[in-house]
């Protein structure tokens, strides 16, 4: 089964990028325009093949590579959280706040009934942190009045 990927970040995440494209199970994004720095968000394997448990962010440079990285779980950020409690899933068994692409004629995605939200919150600060939003321009700020030397005034005689 594909994991439907592109239906899944435009869908689930709903994410507010601009400027991003969908290569095979990965997201890349210039949040910033003019800059080198791109994103990569991709689904993050578990050691099984074929279950992912949340989303790898990684901040990466052309010349640089990568130069961050940080790891969002499903389980962290209730993604399946309704799904589990209507299975009886809880922390620590197996299929908790996991999806698989284990069956290859199933037409679900394996993440049908996710909530991005906490995800997409989580993917905004990240981004924030990483992408700041350019400055607003400011009004000028006035000069201080300095105080002007009187001149030709002789100090008092005492």
């Amino acid at each position: 089964m594909a994991l439907h990927a592109q239906q899944f970040f435009d869908d689930v995440l709903e994410l507010p990028f601009h400027q991003y494209a969908i290569v095979g199970n990965a997201l890349y994004a210039a949040p910033q325009p003019n800059s080198p720095l791109r994103l990569r968000i991709d689904l993050a394997p578990t050691m099984r093949h074929g279950e992912y448990n949340g989303l790898r962010l990684r901040v990466v440079h052309p010349d640089q590579g990568v130069l961050d990285a940080a790891l969002l779980r499903f389980g962290d950020h209730g993604t399946f959280a309704r799904r589990d409690a209507a299975r009886d899933l809880a922390p620590g068994r197996d299929s908790y706040a996991v999806i698989r692409d284990w069956h290859p004629h199933s037409s679900e995605p394996p993440w049908r009934g996710a909530d991005g939200t906490g995800l997409r919150t989580a993917i905004e600060q990240y981004t924030h942190l990483w992408f700041p939003p350019p400055a607003a321009s400011q009004p000028a700020l006035r000069p201080v009045a300095q105080p002007t030397p009187i001149t030709g005034a002789s100090p008092r005689a005492r």
